[in-house]
């Protein structure tokens, strides 16, 4: 008799969930596991459900969706002993394809039951919003400012999100920049490593790399950075746009471009913005906020991927 325990938590609203795709998956995932599946209304219960899973002692639980739904559950389960399984079925799916994940669902659950799980550190979020503080933990990236404003609004377009896929962020982004005008002014401070920038964008990054492109890997900075890496970009118009992504396509660190300032191994970045800024992690937008802390969470997740 099976006994390893694994949660499937899948989000039939992710562009590219299907129901056959799906039965696939649980099928693949049964030659391994005792597979229980577990359907939520929503992100905010599907997180409840994770963390259920973590209490009830499973081995493993699975996210099938795309990146928002594996920040959810992870969420879910961090500082628990359950493992988070990905099962790529969103637009961009960045985490599957930082890890090297099979990109379609039967061959991501056939390897989910030959992975080691594998420690990974997370970005933990202390938000200062309307509502009072919130915590929240970033997989792979968090953003915020402009690089916040182009997930909300692209955002707004589910259906151009569904059949343009990475483009439609990309698309999004020029059209920030352009509807803009010549330059943004700086909204945001942040405050690290003992220095106070004024900036209107602020990233940080847990993994060296993720990309709005599609197959197309975006680098902010040079690959393998040990603890948080932080970006912050004083000004904005369209043709530092451009230069931006042209420099993260060919692998060239954002460090030397004009305007923009890359901080290694951040051990906390303060935020504070006036008027209150928007803000996201791993693509999931999370509303605003006056003032943001981000500290390294490490050793507080793990995670089932090619070691």
């Amino acid at each position: 008799l099976n006994m390893r325990i694994a949660v499937l938590l899948p989000n039939p609203a992710a562009s590219g969930f299907t129901g056959a795709n799906f039965r696939e998956v649980k099928t693949a995932l049964s030659k391994t596991f005792n597979v229980h599946t577990q359907w939520a209304n929503g992100p905010t219960e599907i997180e409840q459900l994770a963390r259920q899973a973590a209490q009830g002692g499973a081995e493993i639980a699975v996210a099938m969706g795309g990146d928002g739904t594996v920040h959810h559950v992870a969420n879910g389960l961090v500082g628990s002993r359950t493992a988070l399984g990905i099962i790529p079925a969103g637009t961009t799916n960045v985490m599957a394809k930082i890890l090297g994940i099979p990109s379609t669902g039967p061959e991501a659950a056939e390897a989910i039951g030959q992975y080691t799980p594998i420690t990974h550190a997370l970005a933990r979020i202390t938000a200062q919003t309307s509502h009072g503080s919130d915590n929240r933990y970033a997989v792979f990236a968090l953003g915020i400012g402009f690089d916040a404003e182009v997930i909300e609004r692209a955002e707004r377009r589910p259906y151009s999100k569904v059949s343009l896929g990475a483009l439609h962020y990309a698309r999004t982004a020029f059209s920030q920049v352009l509807s803009d005008g010549k330059q943004r002014d700086p909204s945001l401070i942040a405050e690290a490593n003992g220095r106070l920038i004024e900036t209107v964008a602020v990233m940080v990054q847990v993994h060296d790399r993720y990309t709005y492109f599609g197959r197309i890997p975006m680098f902010l900075t040079k690959p393998s950075p040990t603890g948080l890496t932080a970006v912050t970009i004083s000004k904005l118009t369209p043709l530092k746009a451009l230069d931006i992504v042209r420099r993260s396509i060919t692998n060239r660190t954002l460090a030397n471009a004009p305007g923009c300032t890359v901080m290694h191994n951040v051990p906390k970045l303060v935020v504070t913005a006036d008027p209150p800024a928007l803000h996201h992690a791993d693509g999931e937008p999370l509303g605003t906020a006056t003032r943001l802390e981000i500290t390294p969470a490490v050793n507080a997740i793990q995670i089932l991927a090619p070691s």
